[in-house]
């Protein structure tokens, strides 16, 4: 495995407990305001996959504790032993150019690409639209895991089904419109008012995301009060300072944060930063 995916940024369920070892004080309650700036290594896709978690929405959530939420669905059922599935679409969602969600949009996002079940087995989803708000997939066998699946970073939902386009052509439903953007090198966005995750997720106003290659320039730009969270820095700097948040712990640092960001108590385990979440979970103190 490489450093980035054996440490998986942050996503210990004991994220809470190290932190608490290492000095921080995790807020009970996320606070909404402010800016989240995030310094990232450019190796493993970590700039697409926080812009992508920011920007876009799936039917379906797998929340930090590990369990199944709606998202863009509002309720789902299977039929025929879990081979065929309905999902009922949230009515209330816009997209950030203003249009609705809608049935169509799902079908245009999720025809033709895979799923994994349990079994490793892959199948071809066949996605057809019931009406204006609710979709069938079918599969070539049953998958009693579908909904989990589909929370993936591989099955968003954008207006049309625009999922494969640059950074900066990116439309969804998420907490955040990107600004403006560059794939590789830098990302910022900002908070959809009006939301439908208000006051449940998306609590800064603004996220910026800057891919700095050399560990050493990513902890000096924490250091410097440029950047609130740095991942893999150059440890050697910080721990001069001090006053920093790290985790796993400062002799092996995944990541190192300002002391004034928010940490959720339990941290997503899907996959690196939060699931990719970071910019809706985490908040400024």
């Amino acid at each position: 495995m490489t450093r980035i995916d054996r440490r998986a940024l942050f996503t210990s369920g004991a994220a809470a407990a190290l932190l608490a070892a290492t000095g921080t004080s995790l807020a009970a309650s996320p606070r909404a305001g402010g800016a989240l700036r995030l310094a990232l290594p450019r190796e493993s896709g970590l700039l697409d996959l926080v812009a992508r978690g920011a920007v876009l929405d799936c039917l379906t959530e797998i929340a930090p504790d590990g369990l199944l939420r709606a998202e863009l669905a509002s309720a789902w059922e299977s039929r025929d032993a879990a081979q065929v599935w309905r999902f009922d679409l949230r009515q209330d969602v816009s997209f950030h150019d203003g249009t609705p969600l809608q049935a169509a949009d799902v079908v245009a996002s999720l025809q033709g690409r895979s799923v994994a079940g349990a079994d490793q087995m892959v199948d071809q989803m066949s996605v057809t639209a019931l009406d204006l708000y609710r979709v069938e997939i079918q599969l070539a066998q049953p998958n009693p895991h579908l909904p989990y699946l589909l929370a993936g970073p591989d099955h968003v939902i954008a207006p049309q089904g625009a999922v494969d386009v640059p950074l900066a052509q990116l439309v969804g439903s998420g907490c955040y419109q990107v600004e403006r953007a560059q794939d590789g090198r830098h990302f910022r966005a900002t908070k959809v008012v009006g939301h439908y995750k208000d006051g449940q997720a998306g609590w800064v106003d603004s996220l910026e995301v800057i891919v700095i290659p050399d560990a050493a320039v990513r902890a000096e730009a924490l250091r410097d009060g440029f950047v609130d969270v740095a991942a893999l820095p150059q440890p050697a700097e910080l721990l001069k300072c001090g006053g920093f948040l790290y985790h796993p712990s400062a002799e092996d640092m995944a990541l190192a944060t300002r002391s004034d960001v928010g940490i959720p108590r339990v941290v997503g385990q899907q996959s690196a930063l939060d699931d990719g979440r970071i910019a809706e979970r985490w908040w400024r103190l």
